[in-house]
């Protein structure tokens, strides 16, 4: 007991007082649950407060999409966290950029495992019939109609379905270093 009531309050340390009271509630229903001996219960709430908490975590993430250019709209995707549990995890963001007879999409994830494996392509980006392209101080491999950067070796940066001059126009709004600082 003494382990989950250290656990909570870490927790709730680190998270702000106005979006922590629902999850402090969930975390508090969690405690009185296994002090009342209803584990199932407190598991189920413990669940619940997690997924609050990488909810919160994906909109922090989809802070960093860039605004759309002048006279095109942006649509983000609130789906996408869904589809992450089936890929092993993490948070992502995605948004898709419309204009004048144009689209694209730029997705970023984070805390994935597929994030390594893409970490080593772009690295190897000349073996796969790719090229590099510096956007600010990040290096992105491009090929066909697609654009992955990796920043700080941990967050996938992907532009895809657009025009390359225009998708890495967009990419080079972005704030790459905070970025990199997500989730420190």
């Amino acid at each position: 007991m003494k382990n989950l009531v250290a656990a909570t309050a870490m927790v709730l340390a680190g998270l702000s007082p106005v979006s922590a009271d629902e999850v402090a509630d969930t975390l508090q229903s969690a405690l009185n649950a296994y002090n009342d001996g209803d584990l199932q219960y407190a598991l189920e709430e413990l669940e619940y407060a997690k997924q609050q908490m990488l909810a919160m975590k994906t909109n922090a993430l989809g802070a960093f999409l860039p605004e759309a250019p002048e006279g095109w709209t942006r649509e983000i995707n609130n789906e996408m966290n869904a589809a992450l549990g089936m890929m092993g995890g993490g948070v992502g963001a995605e948004a898709e950029y419309s204009g004048p007879g144009k689209k694209f999409k730029i997705t970023i994830l984070a805390d994935n495992p597929m994030v390594a494996a893409m970490g080593a392509m772009i690295n190897n980006a000349n073996a796969m019939g790719a090229k590099i392209e510096r956007v600010g101080r990040e290096k992105f491999m491009v090929k066909d109609d697609t654009a992955q950067g990796m920043i700080d070796n941990r967050i996938l940066v992907k532009a895809e379905k657009g025009e390359m001059d225009q998708m890495l126009a967009v990419l080079g709004t972005m704030d790459f270093r905070g970025l990199g600082r997500f989730g420190d």
